[in-house]
């Protein structure tokens, strides 16, 4: 499973949620930070709104991770 994070250089909230995800998901999924001004569609997404947290396709929250809907999304995953 993949976990994608967009996130923004410089961006102090994004390095504190990749702090909490990555040990929450080893071993359990693959995270894919995306800068979200690589892309004018992700801008025009999320802007301002990072860090933003989302599994095959759905957004599972923004700004501060959401371990119990991460986790829950991630074990799912590995039971299928």
């Amino acid at each position: 499973m993949e976990v994608i994070v967009y996130s923004r250089r410089g961006c102090h909230l994004c390095e504190l949620l990749l702090g909490e995800l990555e040990p929450l998901v080893r071993g359990r999924a693959s995270i894919n930070v995306r800068d979200v001004d690589d892309r004018p569609e992700w801008q025009a997404t999320y802007g301002e709104r990072v860090p933003v947290v989302c599994c095959d396709g759905d957004e599972i929250c923004h700004y501060t991770l959401d371990r119990a809907a991460v986790l829950e999304r991630v074990t799912a995953f590995g039971q299928t």
